[in-house]
């Protein structure tokens, strides 16, 4: 090989591993900045989202904390990709234990906010806050959340829209979260008519170029038409 032919070698390869560093950099502050929004929105008390108010529930009945529970429902939830035959990624295992740690961290450093003109400000926060964290995570396509990947394997098995889909899986884990203590409020709602806009906007803001030479570390692909949230 000629020395151009090296060079040009050599600088392919260091802009690869370039790319995968500004790739793994943004799925674990995207992971990380995640769980540091549900903890925000748990110290609001004004609202979770559809997840944590499942997990909210479970930690209430359990006397486990919020992001052990989180974890446990991740990797049950996890356990059923494989009769749908769902590939995890990096991203999707990540995804089980980072952002239950972090939400347990943040909560443990949160001071408490009892006045609404501190627990509002929490509220908006962590729900824009959120955006920023599922257009990271996203963006760095490393596999979808387990409970993404969930409902997009039942939208392939049953032929329903992802969105079908989306809707009854998140429905049913609300109204069995707030049966068990969770807390469904005025975040919850908020949470619901925003995350779509601004996650779009983030993936926008944070999008990762291809790599030159098209190589990938671990499964990258996203269903088509689906907002992913961890």
């Amino acid at each position: 090989m000629s020395t151009q032919g090296r060079l040009a070698q050599r600088l392919t390869q260091r802009a690869s591993q370039g790319h995968l560093i500004r790739r793994l950099s943004q799925l674990y502050l995207g992971l990380a900045l995640y769980g540091a929004s549900s903890a925000l929105l748990v110290e609001a008390g004004l609202g979770l989202e559809p997840w944590n108010v499942l997990h909210q529930g479970l930690a209430e009945r359990t006397g486990l904390t919020i992001g052990v529970v989180s974890i446990i429902v991740g990797a049950t939830v996890l356990l059923l990709w494989i009769p749908l035959r769902q590939r995890p990624g990096l991203g999707t295992v990540s995804n089980v234990f980072v952002c239950g740690i972090a939400m347990d961290g943040t909560l443990a450093l949160l001071p408490e906010a009892h006045s609404l003109t501190v627990r509002i400000p929490l509220m908006l926060a962590g729900i824009a806050l959120n955006g920023v964290a599922t257009g990271l995570y996203i963006t760095a396509r490393f596999g979808p959340g387990p409970r993404d990947g969930l409902m997009t394997g039942l939208h392939r098995r049953t032929g329903r829209s992802i969105r079908l889909m989306r809707t009854a899986v998140e429905v049913a884990v609300v109204v069995t979260g707030f049966a068990l203590g969770g807390t469904v409020g005025v975040g919850t709602l908020l949470y619901a008519v925003s995350i779509g806009p601004l996650a779009q906007f983030f993936l926008r803001v944070f999008a990762v170029p291809p790599a030159s030479d098209g190589s990938t570390v671990v499964a990258t692909g996203q269903p088509r038409g689906a907002i992913l949230r961890p």
